[in-house]
């Protein structure tokens, strides 16, 4: 039901690789793109009509690291992702 298409290329020396189909089929569109040993994924979601009246297009976008993705667990278990980092809180806003 779902096409799962991953894609490779050489980019400088790290191989960056595209793959979709695999994670949040529930979106209308999603990636993850790696090169080397870091990954990110994207995600779209979208509705099939215009709201009436609707003059621009109104985009979102949130940001979160991730300590224990880098190996990083500062303190314990709840202190790790208890709040947004400083630097979370001015690229989100």
């Amino acid at each position: 039901m779902f096409i799962e298409t991953k894609k490779s290329m050489q980019w400088g020396e790290e191989t960056l690789t595209l793959e979709t189909g695999k994670v949040a089929r529930q979106a209308d569109g999603s990636v993850i793109a790696t090169l080397g040993e870091t990954s990110v994924m994207a995600n779209v979601t979208f509705a099939k009509h215009q709201k009436p009246g609707q003059d621009f297009f109104p985009l979102t976008v949130h940001y979160n690291e991730k300590y224990y993705a880098a190996g990083k667990i500062p303190g314990g278990f709840f202190k790790r992702e208890a709040r947004p980092t400083e630097k979370e809180t001015l690229t989100h806003a």
